[in-house]
């Protein structure tokens, strides 16, 4: 099996172009022809998944506090786009499930990371795996039976925890697991979980170890990429996949869009 997702991946929807984590940011980033978006999934007080990239609101939006110490309608009614641009004003933080909808209106494949809220580990993977899964299954949903539809959302955290719950909540969905930098067990780790993909941070990363990766049948993902010539490089090494803030310099139909390597996958 080869890499089945797209290979371009807008960061939080619509990476630097419009508020991150909103159906704005995902509309953006479908405007400029990107199929693939990474998007943040926390809970909220009432163990609502929204998405949320922070452990408080105030960096994204007008509120303030920790995001596990309010109720979903209330985060609801937060200015989650001035923070960027008075004109953003009217962007709200979405629901997950909202954001599943629009993604499968328009086609586009998500890489959702569970992202918790300290303390909430097992419950945000949990009910984020769950969230995700139950819309998957529901019908009628746009394309499942044909040959070009969409696949699955892929999970993904820095939370080995999550991504436990995750499993056991969803064992259906494929999971990736998020380093900063690559160690030297990465292998064990992903075995362990489990684990489809590894994302990592490409500063980090060498061909060598690139290579390695892929030999061992796990796709790779690297973030955050925003010149085209380093995400060229990266795809040379065999990378599967970028992600991206800058979706307006890498853009999906330019000769950065190469076949993925045809290495095949042994892992689950």
């Amino acid at each position: 099996m080869i890499w089945p997702y797209p290979r371009l991946v807008a960061h939080r929807g619509g990476g630097i172009l419009a508020p991150e984590n909103t159906l704005l940011a995902i509309d953006t980033g479908w405007q400029l022809g990107y199929r693939a978006a990474e998007i943040d999934a926390a809970l909220t007080r009432d163990e609502i998944p929204v998405l949320l990239h922070d452990d408080t609101l105030e960096r994204t939006t007008n509120g303030r506090g920790r995001l596990d110490e309010v109720n979903a309608d209330h985060v609801a009614g937060l200015d989650a786009g001035s923070w960027l641009d008075a004109r953003f004003a009217a962007a709200r933080v979405p629901t997950l499930d909202a954001a599943l909808q629009r993604c499968s209106e328009q086609g586009i494949w998500l890489n959702v990371e569970i992202k918790p809220v300290p303390g909430h580990e097992v419950r945000t993977g949990e009910l984020v795996a769950r969230a995700v899964a139950q819309f998957w299954s529901r019908a009628p949903f746009p394309g499942r039976h044909d040959s070009q539809a969409t696949p699955p959302p892929l999970l993904s955290s820095f939370s080995p925890d999550a991504l436990v719950a995750a499993r056991l909540a969803a064992p259906g969905l494929r999971l990736g697991v998020l380093f900063t930098e690559v160690p030297s067990d990465w292998q064990a780790v992903l075995r362990r979980l489990g684990a489809f993909s590894l994302h990592c941070d490409h500063h980090h990363l060498s061909a060598q170890v690139a290579h390695a990766i892929r030999a061992a049948g796990y796709g790779l993902l690297c973030y955050t990429v925003n010149d085209p010539a380093r995400a060229r490089e990266l795809l040379d090494w065999g990378v599967d996949a970028i992600c991206t803030d800058r979706i307006d310099l890498i853009k999906p139909d330019a000769d950065l869009q190469v076949p993925a390597p045809r290495v095949p996958f042994t892992g689950t």
